[in-house]
């Protein structure tokens, strides 16, 4: 009938506790786009009507759902919406190009340690720097019992990453070890078995 914003509050009125809530959000936010109040759906529906299987499925689709919003911009709403996850935003960081964005959230919560992982061995010689700061933190990460059945291949990988990622960055060996054994710091309930092998391959 045409009357778009009867519709919204209808939608609005009904809303209860076993309703697809995604799904009148998605019609909600849908009505609103087509009458061109692109900021009023994002602020209402955009987390809601596009959440995907993952953190980076949500972050892709509100982009393109959304280009006229920096990417940034974006992703900072969606963080401030989840607080303590800020490190699973780090795939969705890092796919934009927000490298220190990144950096900067999964230094404040852990995210998969061979996410950080891939992250350092892909981008070593590119960015070696992003690829130095991801490595790090996945080190971290693991040295305080984050990680799923993480195995001495895991750490290896880490590890040849981080000294691949120094020689791009013109960092010495020595030094990079240095940062290594600062990052992960003392021994703590949970981390032997890493720190046990990175040890190892530390002082080889």
């Amino acid at each position: 009938m045409g009357k778009k914003a009867e519709a919204i509050s209808y939608a609005e009125d009904c809303k209860g506790i076993n309703d697809p809530v995604s799904e009148i959000a998605r019609t909600c936010e849908e009505i609103l786009l087509s009458s061109g109040l692109y900021e009023e759906a994002y602020n209402r529906y955009a987390l809601s009507a596009n959440q995907g299987t993952t953190h980076l499925a949500t972050f892709r689709a509100i982009v393109k759902k959304y280009p006229h919003k920096p990417a940034a911009e974006i992703l900072r709403d969606l963080v401030a919406c989840q607080p303590g996850s800020e490190g699973k935003w780090f795939a969705a960081a890092k796919d934009a190009g927000l490298f220190d964005l990144a950096i900067e959230l999964v230094s404040q919560s852990p995210t998969d340690p061979r996410t950080l992982v891939r992250a350092t061995r892909d981008y070593a010689e590119q960015r070696p720097d992003f690829a130095l700061s991801a490595g790090l933190t996945a080190l971290y990460w693991m040295s305080r019992g984050y990680g799923y059945q993480i195995t001495a291949t895991d750490v290896l990988d880490a590890y040849k990453s981080l000294i691949l990622a120094a020689n791009h960055a013109g960092i010495a060996e020595t030094q990079i070890k240095a940062q290594i054994q600062e990052t992960i710091g003392a021994q703590t309930p949970g981390n032997a078995f890493m720190l046990s092998t990175l040890n190892y391959l530390l002082k080889n």
